[in-house]
């Protein structure tokens, strides 16, 4: 199962590449369309002819930025600058230049794939082919959530790397990496897929990474991770370092997601995000105990937009979608990936858990609104005049009768949690003041008679949904 990755006491760099296979002598690889070949006149195992047909496809990316205004610059721009050639003068009062890598994805068109965070703000970007030729290219268009973006330049007798299959990827496989580190054009290294999925954790970027431990330095950013067959399966992006140089742990853009981005790129010069109209979260392992889950696989639905493609297609707040649009979802993130790069308009499978049954049905896509914000008011969480009833529960929490004078937006069903203690059991689950329960495991409620039912003559864990700021969520206290 997929864990997240976590990033606390490393530096990330924007960059990427792979370490060195071992192979014994007696292996039997000999067939072309594989990675390590016998050369019959040497008598040595290579990669020669492989890399002879993936290094033409690979280019190098130079940028320039005339004059950027030092008053901008952003941690993200300081990061950028430690890791991709800084200012070419002092005090930044000339143009800055970058240093990158970027594929050919469509010879016939000068198409080139590249990372969003290469080519960003630059002015002029020139392209040198593996054949030394340079040339200046065009930004057809970028998407900084996935951080790809596509290049035209107008130049014949190009070459262009074979995609591969989406989803045929493994952990285990042996791949490549082709880039132009620290500006060493065509440089080759190799490894294994550490693992897939993983998650950045990075605001509402949409990451879904390939981890490989190839090793990944400045200026690989762009560049090709390609298997034992020379097709790519990803685009180098970024490491996790503590000092900016290679630690085994680095990152590609799996091609499922290069192939959707960069079709729209290529057709509208942007990326339009699907959505469905849920707020999701994570299973963990107090509210599978709490709602009698078999797995902690899938995406539990807090809550459903009204008239939103989730709503007409039934789902409901307590939902678990396990798959999407034929791909299983083992979290939430592998569901907003999959739903925020699928083109609105389309429909899709969705299948879910629902009091333990499965269940599938069609759901439209709709379009992610350019100013995506939270229009949900704040709940106020003062008291009444009257001093409401209450009790203690869950170590920690007082809750109490619904205020009066709460405007909510679920309605006046439910307990008011007035009060809770630091380090408790209740503050360890995630529970504040103000929130307000609406559900205990399976079991509605409407007032403190009824939550003191719900939780009396059990040892938990409790399975909550609460509604917290207009907005609901799952938590579970033990």
């Amino acid at each position: 199962m997929k864990r997240p990755l976590l990033l606390g006491v490393a530096a990330i760099a924007l960059l990427a590449s792979p370490l060195a296979l071992h192979s014994s002598a007696d292996a039997q690889i000999s067939t072309r369309s594989e990675a390590m070949t016998v050369d019959p006149q040497r008598g040595v195992l290579t990669m020669a002819p492989l890399l002879e047909r993936v290094t033409p496809a690979v280019v190098s990316i130079q940028t320039l930025q005339e004059a950027p205004d030092r008053t901008t610059s952003s941690p993200e721009q300081e990061l950028m600058e430690r890791f991709f050639g800084g200012r070419a003068t002092p005090n930044n009062r000339g143009p800055r230049g970058g240093l990158g890598s970027g594929v050919i994805y469509d010879a016939s068109k000068g198409l080139i794939i590249t990372n969003n965070h290469v080519i960003k703000d630059a002015d002029e970007i020139t392209v040198t082919l593996n054949d030394r030729r340079e040339v200046e290219a065009e930004l057809v268009g970028a998407d900084p959530k996935t951080d790809l973006a596509l290049l035209k330049i107008d130049v014949k007798d190009l070459t262009e790397l074979r995609l591969a299959t989406t989803g045929e990827a493994r952990v285990g496989d042996y791949v490549i990496a082709v880039g132009n580190p620290f500006g060493l054009s065509s440089t080759v290294t190799s490894g294994i897929i550490s693992a897939l999925g993983r998650d950045q954790r990075s605001g509402d970027n949409y990451s879904n990474y390939i981890q490989t431990d190839a090793s990944i330095n400045p200026g690989n950013s762009g560049g090709a991770l390609v298997n034992s067959k020379g097709e790519l399966i990803g685009i180098n992006t970024a490491i996790v370092s503590r000092s900016g140089g290679n630690n085994g742990i680095g990152f590609a853009v799996p091609i499922r997601t290069v192939k959707n981005v960069i079709e729209q790129l290529h057709e509208n010069g942007e990326v339009k995000r699907g959505r469905i109209g849920v707020q999701i979260q994570n299973v963990t392992p107090a509210l599978r105990e709490g709602l009698g889950l078999k797995s902690m696989d899938g995406a539990l639905v807090s809550d459903v937009g009204e008239d939103t493609p989730a709503e007409k297609a039934g789902l409901e707040e307590g939902d678990i979608i396990i798959a999407f649009n034929g791909e299983e979802i083992l979290d939430s993130n592998d569901l907003r990936n999959l739903v925020g790069l699928l083109k609105p308009g389309t429909r899709s499978d969705v299948t879910f858990l629902r009091d333990g049954k499965r269940r599938t049905t069609r759901i439209g896509i709709a379009e992610v609104p350019e100013d995506d914000t939270d229009d949900n008011s704040t709940s106020d969480s003062r008291y009444g005049d009257d001093e409401p009833r209450m009790m203690e529960a869950f170590d920690g929490a007082e809750v109490s009768d619904i205020p009066a004078d709460l405007e909510l937006r679920g309605g006046e069903n439910g307990v008011y949690v007035a009060k809770v203690e630091p380090g408790s059991r209740a503050a360890r689950a995630g529970l504040v003041k103000g929130d307000v329960i609406r559900r205990v495991g399976r079991t509605d409620i409407s007032d403190l008679d009824d939550f003191e039912d719900a939780i009396k003559d059990d040892d938990g864990p409790y399975a909550l949904r609460i509604e917290r700021q207009g907005r609901n969520l799952y938590l579970a206290v033990k």
